[in-house]
C-alpha cells in the first residue's frame, strides 16, 4: 500500500502555493515564510488577509487582576465545574436568571461576567451566519471547506475529523482575537436526508444513519479538541459543537406545509434505525456538548417539549452532559403557530420542564417571569437550564480568567485560512467529487493534445455558488472558470443563461461556441436560489432550460462533452446518462473554496476521482410521493415505494455509494473468521416468532458480554487494475436473505478508504459486530437478531454467516 500519488501532490502543492502568492490581474502580498514563485499558471481571484492588525481582548470572567470577582468560588478552577456553576447560580437574583436563558444573553457586571452569544455557526467553516462571530480587518475570513453533503461523499471519517478539528482552532483563533462573543457552534446538522426535495439536504451527510453517525462523531470530537479515538479532553473543550435538529425534521417549506407546524409522524421503527442513531452516535461518540430541538411536533409533541427525547433519551439513556438550545423561536411557535401550549407561560414551562435549557429567541426572556409568578413554573427549573447553561461556558475556559497561558490560548490569527487548512480545503474537494459517466475514457482530457476549451453555463464563473449555504467569507476562491483557463489558454466562455433558473437561453450562440473548441465542458446545476433553507424543491429535475441547452451543446460539439453538475440535493439526469454526446459526468456538490481548482486536476488527470454518492439519486417520477410521509418501509397496498438505499424498491437514476474512477478496482473477501452464529437459548431469553415464521430474539437479552465475544474479523482483498495511483472507498454492506416485513434491503455496516498505486492491491479489515451489523429494529423499535442467512456484501462478492437459535 501506497500512502499518496507522488505526482498529484507535488503538483496540487505547487498549484496552491502558487494561488497564495500570485493573481493575474492583482499584486497580493500575502504573509508567508516562503518565498515568492513564479507559477506556470496564474489566476484573477478574490483574496482575504489575516494579518492581526491590533489586539481585542476577547471576552472572559474572572479577571485575575479584579479583587472584587478573583474570591468567587465559580472563579476557582480547582474546584468542580459542577460546583463552580451552582455557587454562580445561586448568586443571581430571578431577574438576571431569566436574562441569561436566551441566546444573547447580557452581562452581569456585577459578577464581572461579560455578555454571550450562543448563536453561531460552522457548518463547514465558521461563518458569519450567526451573530457570535465578527470578521474584520484583522481577520477577514475563514476557510470554506465543501459543502458537508459533498465531504460526506469521501466516506473518509479521519477526513471529517481533520476539518472538524481546522474549524475548532480558526473558532477558538477568532474568540483569542475578540471577534467572538461565544463559542458555541450550532453544527453538524444531522438530519437523514430523507427526500431528494429537501432544501437542506445539501447541510447533512446524506441517508445513510451509518455515515452521519459517523460524520457527526468524527466532526464534534474534532471541533472540540479530542483525539479521532476520543477521550482525550476531560471536560475542556476547544469549541462547542451542537447536533441539530433533535429529531425527525427534513421538511423546510414544501407546497405550503412548512416546518413550523409540521407535525412528523414516525413509526418506533423508523425512529429506532433512522432517525435516532445518527443523534445517538453524535452523543455517545462524539461527546457533543450541545444540541438542539426542532421546529417541528414528532407524533403531536413539539420537540423542544418532549421530556421523552430531550430528558428521558438525551440524557439518561444516552449520557448526554451539556445544554440543549432551541432552534430560533421555536419555542414561539408552540404556543403562537402549532397551538400546542394555551398561553406563552405553557409554552415556557413545557421547555424547560421538557429539559431545554436556552431559548433562541426572545419568548423566555418576556413571558418566564410571569410563569413564575403565577406558580407554573419553580425557580428550581430555570437554575437547572442555568446550571448546563454555565457549566459549558466553564468548560470553554470562559470563567478561568484571561485566556492566554491556558489550553487553547496560544491559539493565534495565523490558524485562520492557514495553508494547512486551505490544502485540507483542497484535499476535501478531490476525495468528494464524483465521476458518475465516462465513456470511452473521455476523462481525463489530455493537457498537450487539448488546444482549445469551450467553458458553458451559468455555474461556470460563479465563486458565490462554490460555498453553499451558512458560510462565511472564504480565505480566497477562483471559479470552475478560472481553474479551466490554468490548464487551457484558448478557453471560451459564454454562460447561456443569465442564472441557473435559465428561464431564457442562448442556445444558438452556445452551440457556435461549441463547434469551435476540442472539448467542452458544461457547467450546470443547481445553487441556493434553488434549494436552501426555507426552500424545498417541488420537481428533481434541472431548471429551466438547463436539459434542452445540454443537449442541443452536446449534439454540436465535435466530440462528446464533460457535464459538471453543482448541487446539494439529487437531479434526475437520465437523459445525460443515456446521451452518447455526453461523455462524462461529475457532481461537484457545492465543493467549497478549493473546489474550483480540484474540479479542473480531476478533468485533467491530476487527480484520480474516489467519491461515491452518499445518497440515492431518484427519478422525477418520484415527486408523486408526499414530502410529508416520514415512512422509511414500502407499503405494497398503497403503493409507497419506501425511501433511502435500505427500503426504496423504486427505479434510481444512480445508486447510494455509486462513483466510478480512471481506475478499476476489484474485491475478495478472503476470510470472515466466523461463519455461524449460535443464539443458546435461555430461560429468560424471549424468542419472538414473527408473522412470516422467523424467529428472533431482543440484543438487550443477549447481554453485552455476548455481544463482545462474537465479534468477528471480515478481510477485504482490494486492487487497483488502472494505470493511476488512487484513493478509493470501500464500502462493507449487510443484507439477509429473507426479504419483507420491514426488513432493510441492506445496510452499510462500515466503510473504510485505500490509497493504492497503479496495479497495487492490499488487504484491509473490518470489525463485524453481530449484535449491531446483523440486527433490525423490529416494529416496537426494539432491537432483534433473527434467525437465518445473512450476508456481507461488497461490491457483487457476498459471505453467508448463519444465525441459529
Amino acid at each position: 500500500m501506497v500512502t499518496a500519488d507522488s505526482s498529484s501532490v507535488a503538483f496540487a502543492t505547487s498549484a496552491l502555493l502558487c494561488i497564495l502568492t500570485s493573481a493575474s490581474q492583482f499584486r497580493l502580498h500575502i504573509p508567508t515564510m516562503r518565498p515568492k514563485k513564479l507559477c506556470f499558471f496564474t489566476f484573477t481571484f478574490f483574496t482575504l488577509s489575516v494579518l492581526r492588525v491590533d489586539s481585542t481582548q476577547p471576552p472572559f470572567s474572572c479577571d485575575s487582576s479584579n479583587p472584587s470577582t478573583k474570591a468567587f468560588p465559580f472563579c476557582e478552577t480547582t474546584l468542580p465545574i459542577s460546583q463552580r456553576a451552582r455557587d454562580l447560580v445561586s448568586r443571581l437574583t430571578l431577574d438576571e436568571k431569566i436574562s441569561q436563558l436566551v441566546n444573547s444573553a447580557p452581562p452581569i457586571p456585577r459578577l464581572g461576567i461579560p455578555g454571550y452569544e450562543w448563536w453561531s455557526e460552522a457548518l463547514h467553516g465558521v461563518s458569519n451566519a450567526g451573530p457570535g462571530i465578527h470578521f474584520n480587518d484583522n481577520i477577514k475570513g475563514a476557510t470554506s471547506f465543501p459543502q458537508v453533503i459533498l465531504t460526506a461523499a469521501s466516506f473518509d471519517a479521519y477526513q471529517w475529523y481533520r476539518i472538524g478539528q481546522a474549524i475548532g482552532k480558526e473558532a477558538r483563533a477568532l474568540y483569542n482575537a475578540g471577534q467572538a462573543t461565544g463559542m458555541t457552534f450550532w453544527a453538524p446538522n444531522i438530519n437523514i436526508f430523507r427526500d431528494p426535495r429537501w432544501g437542506r439536504g445539501q447541510e447533512t451527510p446524506g441517508e445513510d444513519p451509518l455515515v452521519t453517525g459517523l460524520y457527526a462523531a468524527s466532526y464534534v470530537k474534532g471541533v472540540q479538541g479530542d483525539s479521532f479515538e476520543g477521550g482525550k479532553i476531560k471536560g475542556h473543550l476547544q469549541a462547542s459543537a451542537c447536533c441539530k435538529h433533535f429529531t425527525a425534521y427534513d421538511l423546510d417549506n414544501w407546497k405550503g406545509m412548512n416546518r413550523f407546524v409540521f407535525d412528523a409522524r414516525v413509526t418506533m421503527q423508523d425512529l429506532a434505525d433512522t432517525y435516532q442513531p445518527p443523534f445517538k452516535s453524535c452523543v455517545e461518540q462524539g461527546r457533543a456538548s450541545g444540541i438542539m430541538c426542532a421546529y417541528n411536533k414528532v407524533n403531536g409533541v413539539p420537540s423542544c417539549a418532549d421530556s421523552n427525547l430531550l430528558s428521558k433519551t438525551a440524557r439518561a439513556q444516552w449520557g448526554f452532559r451539556g445544554y440543549i438550545t432551541s432552534d430560533c423561536d421555536a419555542v414561539s411557535i408552540i404556543h403562537d403557530d402549532q397551538g400546542y401550549a394555551k398561553s406563552p407561560e405553557d409554552a415556557v414551562v413545557d421547555v424547560l420542564k421538557a429539559g431545554m435549557d436556552v431559548n433562541c429567541g426572545s419568548y423566555l426572556l418576556k413571558h418566564a417571569k410571569v410563569a413564575v409568578e403565577q406558580k407554573k413554573l419553580s425557580e428550581s427549573d430555570i437554575d437547572r437550564a442555568l446550571h448546563n447553561l454555565f457549566s459549558v461556558r466553564m468548560r470553554l475556559g470562559l470563567f478561568n480568567g484571561h485566556p492566554e497561558g491556558q489550553l487553547f490560548g496560544n491559539i493565534g490569527p495565523d490558524q485562520v485560512c492557514s495553508q494547512e487548512h486551505q490544502i485540507l480545503a483542497l484535499e476535501a474537494a478531490r476525495n468528494g467529487i464524483v465521476l458518475l459517466k465516462n465513456s470511452a475514457r473521455l476523462l481525463p482530457l489530455s493537457k498537450s493534445k487539448t488546444k482549445s476549451l469551450a467553458v458553458i453555463g451559468p455555474n461556470a464563473n460563479s465563486g458565490q455558488m462554490l460555498i453553499g449555504n451558512y458560510a462565511g467569507p472564504p480565505c480566497r476562491f477562483v471559479t470552475p472558470l478560472q481553474a479551466l483557463q490554468s490548464y487551457i489558454k484558448q478557453t471560451v466562455y459564454h454562460p447561456a443563461c443569465d442564472t441557473v433558473q435559465c428561464s431564457s437561453a442562448l442556445v444558438d450562440r452556445a452551440v457556435d461556441v461549441a463547434k469551435g473548441a476540442d472539448h467542452v465542458v458544461l457547467m450546470m446545476g443547481l445553487d441556493q436560489t434553488q434549494e436552501r433553507e426555507e426552500l424545498d424543491r417541488t420537481d428533481l429535475l434541472l431548471p429551466g432550460k438547463q436539459q434542452e441547452l445540454i443537449i442541443a451543446v452536446a449534439k454540436a460539439a465535435k466530440n462528446p462533452v464533460v457535464l459538471v453538475l453543482f448541487s446539494g440535493g439529487p437531479v434526475d439526469i437520465s437523459f445525460a446518462k443515456n446521451d452518447k454526446n455526453i461523455g462524462s459526468i461529475l457532481w461537484a456538490g457545492y465543493p467549497g473554496e478549493g473546489g474550483a481548482i480540484a474540479l479542473a486536476e480531476i478533468m485533467f488527470g491530476d487527480h484520480n476521482p474516489g467519491g461515491r454518492l452518499p445518497m440515492t439519486w431518484y427519478p422525477q417520477e418520484f415527486v408523486k410521493v408526499p414530502m410529508t410521509d416520514m415512512g422509511m418501509r414500502p407499503e405494497a397496498s398503497s403503493g409507497y415505494p419506501g425511501r433511502t438505499y435500505r427500503f426504496y424498491k423504486g427505479r434510481s437514476v444512480f445508486e447510494f455509494g455509486y462513483g466510478i474512477s480512471y481506475s478499476k478496482y476489484s474485491y475478495e473477501l478472503t476470510a470472515v473468521s466466523q461463519n455461524t452464529l449460535y443464539l443458546n437459548q435461555s430461560s429468560t431469553m424471549h424468542i419472538i416468532n414473527d408473522f412470516d415464521s422467523v424467529r428472533s430474539t431482543l440484543i438487550s437479552e443477549l447481554g453485552t458480554e455476548f455481544c463482545e465475544q462474537n465479534k468477528c474479523r471480515a478481510r477485504i482483498g482490494v486492487k487497483n487494475h488502472g494505470e493511476m495511483a488512487g484513493k478509493h472507498p470501500v464500502l462493507l454492506f449487510a443484507r439477509q436473505e429473507k426479504h419483507g416485513n420491514g426488513r432493510p434491503r441492506k445496510q452499510l455496516i462500515g466503510f473504510q478508504s485505500v490509497v493504492l498505486g497503479a496495479g497495487e492491491k492490499a488487504e484491509i479489515e473490518f470489525e463485524v459486530s453481530p449484535c449491531e451489523h446483523l440486527s433490525r429494529a423490529n416494529e416496537d423499535g426494539l432491537m432483534v437478531m433473527e434467525e437465518g442467512r445473512h450476508f456481507l456484501v461488497v461490491d457483487g462478492d457476498e459471505y453467508p454467516i448463519s444465525v441459529v437459535i
